[in-house]
């Protein structure tokens, strides 16, 4: 299923809709982007139910799913809670992770810790919380045997890789033959310890895998999902017994970067796991998602104030405050997470006038720091906003301290619709603070300002 809300546009260069465009008149009018606060990120409260509310929908005739968010995907404690009163479960890998859900309220019944590299003190903790547990490796299952009390509530399961090959972006597939997640399915004599693993364990209940997230096509995702199903109904006839009784498929559905439009959708995500695993949806196995960027990308945009232009060897060049610090993956692979742009004037109101060919620059110190190379957007100016569209997972939530540039500030939005208005975001805009700003105080104690003598210190 598609939902179209603009013309499709190819490259991360369509003219974006008008969803957004009171949002950043009423943040600048607000004194949330200006020169006191050049940069911030922005959630859409009321998308972010949407979109939840189509995850579910799409699963709707499904006897018993859990629907997790990855909490990578936008680690702040206040969307988090969100999801959760959404009635959203939590996927998370750290513990760091792992104290946000809990302080977010995830009941622990509801979360799931993933990670390829779970240490024994992490165990002891998801365990004696009673979280569900997915294995990465044989060897973690043995560290659990030793771990595990008899009377844990956790739900334990085993990542299986099933090296169906990866998608367009390498970084993202993670059921290549050599992925590092996961127990490689297809090496010689993995099935038979797999199928062994859960002989020895009737605590052992639960398969994951994860086929990847953006790059990779329904099709490839839907295989994984497939090929581990077989391997439940395998390892349940082989015992004669229904040892494995529940399947974590994974999230990754990927983002269509290009437009607005939103594709593929849950549904075509349901679609394309019935073709390919037609009774993973009998019933015989509770399932469980892990989806993350596909609910949040496009329920959020980072807005940043131009500080300066200028021409070099016949480019004009903008350079803003929205960088490699908060649109890391754009700026360090470009072709691969290219980005649509919005312009909009001193006052944030949309710009209009001829199309000039321009570079999106930003703050940080080193070349490559772009985020758009030769964007056809109207002529941008000192004091001028742009907008980066679709960064509502993962960009702004989790950044990247290089030079030292402090945390933007994060905002949860609803806007009213106004009498005259088809977009739907044209009346009053009421904004709520997710993550103040990071002070210049923040960063000199976070880099060791307490500690700032315990070099020189000389004994005597």
């Amino acid at each position: 299923m598609t939902q179209t809300t603009s013309a499709h546009h190819q490259g991360g260069t369509a003219p974006p809709a008008a969803r957004f465009d009171a949002v950043v008149r009423a943040a600048v009018g607000q004194g949330l982007l200006g020169e006191g606060c050049p940069v911030a990120g922005f959630i859409d409260t009321e998308g972010v139910r949407a979109s939840v509310g189509a995850l579910h929908d799409a699963f709707a005739a499904t006897p018993e799913v859990l629907h997790t968010f990855a909490a990578k995907a936008c680690s702040l404690v206040p969307v988090l809670r969100l999801l959760a009163d959404c009635g959203m479960g939590c996927e998370v890998a750290s513990p760091g992770e792992l104290r946000l859900a809990v302080e977010a309220g995830f009941a622990a019944s509801r979360v799931v810790l993933d990670s390829p590299a779970k240490t024994r003190e992490e165990i002891r903790l998801a365990l004696a919380l009673g979280v569900a547990v997915n294995a990465d490796s044989l060897d973690e299952l043995r560290r659990i045997d030793a771990l595990r009390n008899p009377g844990s509530a956790s739900v334990l399961g085993l990542r299986v890789n099933p090296q169906v090959g990866g998608g367009s972006i390498g970084p993202m597939s993670t059921a290549t033959d050599t992925s590092k997640f996961g127990v490689a399915l297809r090496d010689p004599g993995v099935r038979e310890a797999i199928v062994e693993a859960f002989r020895k364990r009737p605590w052992l209940t639960r398969l994951h895998t994860h086929v990847g997230s953006q790059g990779c096509p329904l099709e490839l995702i839907a295989d994984g999902v497939a090929r581990t199903y077989e391997l439940a109904e395998e390892i349940n006839a082989t015992l004669g017994v229904r040892r494995v009784t529940s399947l974590d498929i994974g999230g990754g559905l990927p983002v269509n970067f290009a437009d607005e439009t939103v594709r593929p959708g849950y549904a075509d995500y349901v679609a394309a796991l019935t073709a390919a695993a037609p009774g993973l949806f009998s019933g015989r196995y509770s399932l469980v998602t892990e989806f993350g960027r596909s609910l949040l990308a496009k329920n959020g945009f980072i807005g940043a104030r131009v500080e300066y232009t200028k021409d070099a060897g016949g480019r004009r060049i903008a350079l803003t405050h929205a960088g490699a610090q908060t649109a890391t993956r754009t700026v360090l692979m470009p072709d691969a997470w290219p980005l649509r742009i919005g312009a909009f004037g001193p006052d944030g109101t949309p710009k209009t006038g001829p199309s000039l060919a321009q570079d999106i620059a930003g703050p940080c110190c080193f070349a490559g720091d772009v985020v758009a190379y030769g964007r056809e957007l109207p002529e941008l100016a000192e004091d001028d906003v742009v907008v980066l569209y679709d960064t509502g997972a993962y960009y702004f939530s989790t950044p990247w301290a290089y030079n030292s540039l402090p945390r933007p500030a994060v905002y949860g939005f609803r806007a009213v619709a106004g009498p005259e208005d088809g977009s739907g975001h044209d009346g009053p805009v009421t904004f709520a603070t997710v993550r103040d700003a990071q002070s210049l105080d923040d960063i000199a104690a976070e880099s060791g300002l307490a500690h700032a003598d315990a070099l020189i210190r000389r004994d005597g």
